[in-house]
């Protein structure tokens, strides 16, 4: 597939993968300015989660909502200082803020476009967006209580320095919530590297089956918002994207090959 290939010819370089998936959502927020498109992220269904109340405008949402109340929900957020890492279009951090009541959300991200979309559609109280890299992070030493990132270190050229960034810009005993996709192969590197990066991990959490149950049940509402984007051209990059059925990722995660994980992580005290 040729997101694929992109994506292979990408890692081969930190430069160049940062390059390309900066290019990519600089292309989306561009383009695609529909106000009802808020999430990019797989969403999240369990028979036994707890089902929240959501304002009818969010129902629409409610998979990614979810996979977003999963991760942010798993510690107290209410009056707190957080940072959420990679906001995307802006979706999840309005519903953490709206939701769970941090006393002060910033959400970055690394294209000006995308802040740009997320600063023209929410106005949230305690919510900002601003530009921002992961790998270098503009804020001081211990400036939130919490640091988010869902489902968008897989498009960073160096997990390690995020990482040590995330650790860096987290005050003594905070939270770092994370949660991503990795092949299963590689999860044994992956916790090593949150290890190395002087993290104790408090809970883990391996999120596949909920994912892929959100997949499946949002499936064909995906492919109607691709049908109505209109770009021919790019409906088999979107397919691949939004790991519809027959897509690379979703058989992957339906053969086990992909795992989808979630974190709860504090630094170690120096």
């Amino acid at each position: 597939m040729l997101i694929g290939r992109l994506v292979s010819l990408a890692s081969r370089s930190p430069a160049t993968k940062r390059l390309l998936w900066r290019g990519w959502y600089q292309f989306l927020a561009t383009r695609y300015r529909d106000p009802s498109w808020t999430f990019m992220n797989y969403g999240y269904r369990a028979a036994a989660a707890a089902r929240r109340d959501l304002d009818p405008a969010d129902e629409a949402d409610r998979s990614c909502i979810q996979l977003y109340d999963v991760v942010a929900g798993a510690v107290p957020l209410g009056g707190r200082e957080v940072l959420e890492i990679g906001c995307g279009r802006g979706g999840g951090a309005s519903f953490v803020a709206r939701y769970l009541k941090p006393r002060r959300l910033v959400a970055v991200d690394l294209s000006p476009r995308a802040v740009a979309l997320c600063r023209a559609r929410f106005d949230v109280p305690g919510l900002s967006f601003e530009e921002g890299d992961a790998e270098r992070l503009p804020f001081g030493d211990g400036s939130f209580d919490a640091v988010l990132n869902v489902e968008s270190s897989h498009c960073y050229g160096r997990l390690p320095v995020f990482l040590s960034e995330v650790r860096r810009v987290l005050r003594p005993g905070g939270d770092f919530l994370y949660a991503d996709f990795r092949p299963r192969d590689d999860v044994g590197g992956w916790l090593a590297a949150l290890a190395d990066a002087g993290f104790e991990t408090r809970a883990e959490r391996d999120l596949t089956p909920g994912v892929l149950a959100a997949l499946e049940a949002d499936d064909e509402s995906k492919r109607s918002l691709i049908a109505r984007l209109g770009d021919r051209p790019l409906a088999g990059v979107f397919r691949e994207f939004a790991a519809l059925r027959g897509s690379a990722l979703h058989t992957e995660m339906v053969n086990g090959g992909l795992v989808y994980r979630a974190f709860v992580l504090t630094p170690r005290p120096s």
